[in-house]
């Protein structure tokens, strides 16, 4: 079909399914934020990038079963197919058991590292250590979620993240227990996707289908798997690092920082959500459409996506650059907090088309097999490039703008690293070997 058509028909439901997990890690924050205090706000709203750290290495790890998948789907390889769905959902299950342990004994050394401060310390100790109890199911979630795009189906996922949103949301209204309940909606919301993900994946047609007698590791696969999302699982995680080197700077700065940053990075999280989802469908395309040997197709996929991606990053950066007052507020209305979020958004917002580029780049990318190459970028630019700005610029100019400053400048950098690669480098036939 018509290129641009498939890939927005796509686009859409990942796009609303991300807009509803958003949106429950949000209304956590608000009603956090209204109604038990900005320090509950700081510990609730400032958890991104530390779940994001302890998350992103095994999340990555499960783009690539989904590269994979998507790849011998494309080439009609079924049994090859079978064979990797089992092999993920039994590393997903490995994953989940570790992740949990991971969070829970060492959630307050790594507060403690971030310099998180004395009035939000317990509190944030409290919401994560509840929160991590739920990996099992977030990554269960998230590996089945990338099964059912990588065979074409984006919608099905939409469907269970509107279900687990609503009862995220009923739960932390009714339960009077403030930061612990929060966490603990968001749990009970988790499990409630991943049930809904790993039935659907039992009750299929296709060769797709999930038999739980069959769970196990087929290691050749387990291998290709790894080889793929490794490079991705450490591109999050070098993300994350750098970004948790950046809260630990914002925290010296008190809890009115961590709370406005917070506020703020709730609010940019909707932003993420084109660039995100389109990420995702150039991820799934290309990898599909190469492994069906469609070279032209997969170009053109290529430029269609990034370029939306950009336009629409763009035009919703330029509206939270106007609108930034007013999001700031609906979290708290402590008018430090409320202008410390401002003062990030009107730096960071017109920037967000490149955001959007490298994201889309390295989506392409990793649907042709080479994922190390937005693995290496990231490491050069969003980590350590970021971590010495950081590091070196504060000396000179101690002042929390400085910081917002790192996120414009490292994307700009690595757009101009990926805009060469992608020109000059022939990743159109990376995968022809491999399959």
């Amino acid at each position: 079909g018509v290129i641009w058509k498939q890939l927005l028909i796509f686009f859409f439901p990942i796009l609303f399914g991300t807009f509803f997990q958003q949106l429950y890690n949000t209304v956590d924050a608000i009603i956090v934020g209204r109604f038990v205090g900005k320090q509950a706000l700081a510990a609730v709203a400032s958890s991104g990038n530390l779940i994001f750290m302890m998350t992103g290495f095994f999340m990555g790890l499960f783009i690539g079963a989904g590269i994979v998948i998507a790849q011998y789907f494309g080439a009609r390889n079924y049994e090859k197919v079978r064979s990797a769905v089992h092999t993920d959902i039994a590393f997903a299950l490995c994953c989940g058991v570790l992740l949990t342990l991971l969070g829970v004994f060492f959630t307050p050394t790594i507060l403690t590292w971030m310099r998180t401060p004395a009035d939000v310390l317990d509190t944030s100790i409290l919401y994560f250590r509840l929160y991590f109890l739920g990996s099992l199911a977030t990554i269960l979630y998230n590996a089945g979620m990338g099964i059912l795009q990588a065979v074409g189906d984006s919608r099905s996922p939409l469907y269970y993240l509107v279900i687990s949103s609503v009862v995220n949301v009923l739960f932390v209204g009714t339960m009077d227990m403030g930061v612990a309940g929060a966490a603990v909606a968001t749990v009970i919301s988790q499990v409630v996707s991943a049930v809904l993900c790993i039935i659907k994946l039992t009750r299929s047609d296709g060769p797709y289908r999930l038999e739980i007698k069959r769970i196990g590791f087929d290691l050749p696969l387990l291998k290709k798997i790894t080889s793929q999302g490794v490079p991705s699982g450490v591109q999050n995680s070098i993300i994350a690092i750098a970004n948790v080197v950046v809260q630990s700077n914002i925290n010296t700065f008190g809890s009115d920082a961590m709370a406005g940053c917070g506020s703020y990075s709730k609010v940019e999280g909707f932003v993420f959500l084109p660039i995100t989802a389109f990420a995702m469908a150039l991820t799934t395309f290309i990898g599909q459409n190469l492994g069906a040997g469609q070279f032209d197709r997969a170009k053109q996929g290529a430029r269609i996506g990034i370029l939306c991606s950009m336009a629409m990053a763009e035009l919703i950066g330029v509206a939270l650059f106007f609108l930034a007052p007013y999001a700031m507020r609906l979290f708290n209305d402590d008018p430090a907090v409320v202008a410390i979020g401002v003062r990030q958004s009107h730096i960071e917002a017109l920037f967000f088309c490149f955001l959007a580029f490298a994201h889309g780049v390295s989506a392409v990318l990793r649907g042709a097999g080479r994922a190390q190459v937005p693995m290496y970028t990231m490491l050069g630019c969003w980590c350590i490039l970021r971590v010495s700005y950081i590091t070196l610029a504060l000396k000179v100019w101690p002042d929390i703008a400085t910081i917002f400053w790192a996120y414009p400048i490292t994307w700009s950098v690595s757009c101009v690293v990926f805009l060469i690669y992608y020109l000059k480098a022939d990743w159109v036939h990376a995968l022809e070997k491999s399959l």
